[in-house]
């Protein structure tokens, strides 16, 4: 950019994106001073019709974030190995680096300015800009989720989101879909528990949520699951505390996180990782690549290898957070995927939606640009403002293979990981189902304070369902733990006794109250 200025320019006058310099921005220009308006209000005409155009099509889900800028530093180490004998990725073998790194939390289901109090899975993605180019780590910040396979995701979000006629969030359409998709269970059992609303992010646990691969140099795979866990300690809300919350901040957690890096408190969390054998496990009573389920860590140890630190605001929470784009395709050499059905779903889905909502594009907006050496055939499309041509090489040739220039493969670093594949093509459900087991075993694992606000929280949301859903899901917890299925019947029908109570007092104070006149 150069520094010419016009006569009338100083270094804070204000131009329009021609350059020119703005003397009047308070008057369109009119016939007189009162209208109507003149069909060459040029600056008018750029301001607005920008004006309307600086929104881009909200996530669909997701759609409430708040980020920031930081870095990871690699342990090396897995317990007492070197990393390197499960992973040949530079960003944990080479622990003489920070790698830069960019964290947009978020919630999931509402809209862009929906209240933070919501019990709702929250988003934890992690973008980081290694020397291999970036990897996205896209996750929640609970460990399950409420299906396992990719096809039905549309639908579960359709129930979670508002009813496509009323335009409300519903409890019986979402208690219906999950009634009948029994593998949610439980994630219910979590998000309806102490656990389902976080008191704000900086406190918020992380989870991968699926299962990944880490590949060495031999091309041996593991399976392997990642977890981040809030240095300054994990908190979360109570129904009754986030009501009080949400009435008087519905941006709290967004107000948290800035101000605290602000101040030179910089949130950490720390990066465990637990490591499995890349095999069907037929000893476990579930698939390992299921994601409504845990690997519990007195089987399956959690290993500290790194840890993250956020200590930027973004400057500008559009350029930077809005448009952020995350793929849980985008992974670096020594990180590969396993065969979970929704990992796999997850990584056409994500890279697609952030070329509907950003552009084609949207890897040169600098949030999403890898920090290291470019080079592409890539060309055009909406808002292209650059080649991505390293310096010195050939513009006229895009294309490869070329025996005259261009751009080169490059050659491979290590032994490629290469999984056998044998069986039919179908479509059908895993074998391993274990619908229930796990929720059965997070009821029984849980305090008798988990245990009541769980039972509360879900009675009331379940009180107003059908009778036929209210049945369902007694019978899914049932099937989980019978206790859990009693309390959670007896806390529907104290829940239901306790509202026609309050109806019929309604009445009766409506008509002590007599007629009231209208003050308008």
């Amino acid at each position: 950019m150069d520094e010419r200025r016009a006569e009338n320019e100083k270094e804070d006058t204000l131009t329009n994106r021609q350059g020119h310099p703005i003397t009047d921005n308070q008057n369109m220009t009119t016939v007189g001073n009162r209208g109507p308006t003149t069909l060459e209000n040029y600056d008018f005409l750029e301001k607005m019709s920008h004006f309307d155009r600086e929104r881009i099509p909200e996530r669909v889900v997701h759609a409430r974030g708040a980020g920031a800028h930081g870095y990871f530093q690699s342990y090396g180490k897995v317990g007492d190995d070197p990393i390197s004998k499960y992973t040949r990725a530079k960003v944990f073998t080479n622990t003489d680096v920070e790698t830069p790194v960019f964290v947009r939390f978020s919630t999931v289901i509402h809209g862009g300015h929906s209240p933070e109090t919501q019990r709702d899975p929250r988003g934890f993605a992690v973008k980081f800009y290694t020397e291999d180019g970036n990897w996205d780590l896209v996750g929640n910040n609970l460990k399950i989720f409420f299906i396992r396979d990719a096809i039905k995701f549309p639908d579960v979000i359709h129930a979670l989101k508002p009813d496509p006629v009323t335009n409300r969030q519903d409890p019986r359409r979402i208690f219906d879909f999950m009634a009948a998709s029994p593998e949610s269970t439980h994630m219910i059992t979590f998000l309806f528990s102490p656990w389902g609303i976080p008191a704000n992010y900086r406190h918020m646990q992380g989870s991968g949520v699926n299962t990944y691969k880490w590949v060495n140099d031999e091309g041996k795979g593991v399976l392997v699951k990642y977890h981040w866990e809030p240095v300054q300690g994990i908190k979360n809300l109570t129904q009754e505390e986030a009501d009080h919350i949400q009435g008087q901040n519905f941006n709290h957690a967004t107000q948290d996180l800035y101000e605290a890096i602000e101040n030179g408190d910089y949130p950490e969390w720390d990066l465990y990782v637990q490591i499995m054998e890349d095999r069907e496990h037929p000893e476990l009573d579930f698939d390992p690549l299921d994601d409504t389920k845990l690997w519990y860590k007195d089987e399956f140890p959690w290993h500290k290898v790194g840890k993250l630190t956020l200590n930027k605001n973004p400057e500008n929470y559009f350029a930077e957070v809005e448009q952020s784009a995350f793929g849980t395709g985008v992974l670096v050499d020594g990180l590969d995927f396993s065969d979970d059905k929704m990992l796999q779903g997850r990584t056409f889905s994500y890279s697609d939606t952030q070329r509907y909502r950003v552009g084609p594009n949207y890897l040169q907006l600098p949030v999403n640009a890898p920090k290291k050496h470019l080079g592409t055939n890539q060309r055009d499309g909406q808002m292209t403002y650059h080649v991505d041509n390293p310096p010195g090489s050939d513009p006229h040739i895009n294309y490869e293979p070329s025996l005259t220039g261009g751009l080169k493969e490059a050659n491979h670093q290590g032994t490629p990981h290469e999984p056998e594949v044998t069986g039919k093509v179908k479509r059908e459900a895993i074998d391993r189902k274990a619908h229930f087991s796990q929720a059965g075993e997070t009821w029984r694992r849980f305090n008798e304070r988990e245990k009541a606000d769980l039972i509360s929280n879900l009675s009331t949301a379940l009180a107003d369902a059908d009778e036929a859903i209210q049945k369902q899901m007694i019978s899914n917890m049932t099937e989980a733990d019978s206790e859990y299925g009693r309390r959670l019947k007896e806390g529907i029908e104290k829940v239901q006794t306790s509202e026609n109570e309050k109806q019929e007092e309604a009445v009766l104070d409506a008509e002590r109250m007599g007629d009231v006149s209208d003050p308008y």
